[in-house]
């Protein structure tokens, strides 16, 4: 059976802005309006499903959405780097970064490696096969790429060549082992001909 799996990026808080290893604080009512005005415009779907972040499950109620939290959407866990930006451990760990950028497999901060997101996502897709119709889930940047990554057999290092931006959908259409890609589609305060509201799984 064909399945659609939708996946929404979260709006973007002040850890997405400053590139800080999440800390899951809150976001603000100004990155929640882009969502606001695109609630009522996403297609029906027989599962919606949010990763357990704040700006995830904030996101997924800007836009109207009832989901169920889904403890595989969760971001990377980034160990001791977790609340810490970019530039701040770079200073203090060049080389552990230098060595986390390079190889997917590395996990220099204690927690989980890019190979090892990159499974998990792939996983959750790969059990999608037995839901049926649709499938909409506002997840983590981060898992956007590992379920491409999987999706599309990249190498893991393609993690770090594909971004993906707040409040954007990306759409997979199959099933495990073949899928179709649609990526980036903006979120919209109007309906697109290609997804009416009122369309059924």
């Amino acid at each position: 059976m064909t399945l659609r799996v939708i996946l929404i990026s979260p709006a973007s808080g002040s850890a997405l802005r400053e590139v800080r290893f999440d800390d899951d604080g809150p976001l603000e009512e100004a990155d929640l309006r882009g969502a606001r005005a695109a609630a009522g415009t996403l297609p029906r779907a027989s599962l919606v499903l949010t990763a357990p972040s704040t700006r995830c499950r904030l996101t997924a109620s800007a836009l109207g959405l009832d989901p169920r939290v889904a403890p595989e959407l969760r971001d990377l866990d980034a160990g001791s780097w977790r609340g810490r930006t970019l530039d701040e451990v770079f200073a203090a760990e060049p080389e552990a970064v230098a060595a986390w950028l390079a190889d997917p497999g590395a996990a220099p901060h204690g927690g989980e490696s890019v190979t090892e997101l990159v499974g998990r996502a792939g996983a959750w897709l790969d059990e999608r096969s037995g839901d049926a119709g649709r499938v909409l889930a506002v997840a983590e940047p981060a898992v956007v790429r590992g379920v491409l990554v999987h999706a599309l057999g990249l190498p893991p290092a393609a993690f770090w060549r594909l971004d993906v931006p707040p409040l954007t959908a990306t759409e997979l259409t199959g099933r495990a082992g073949r899928w179709n890609l649609r990526c980036g589609r903006p979120l919209t305060s109007a309906a697109t001909p290609e997804e009416p509201t009122t369309g059924q799984p």
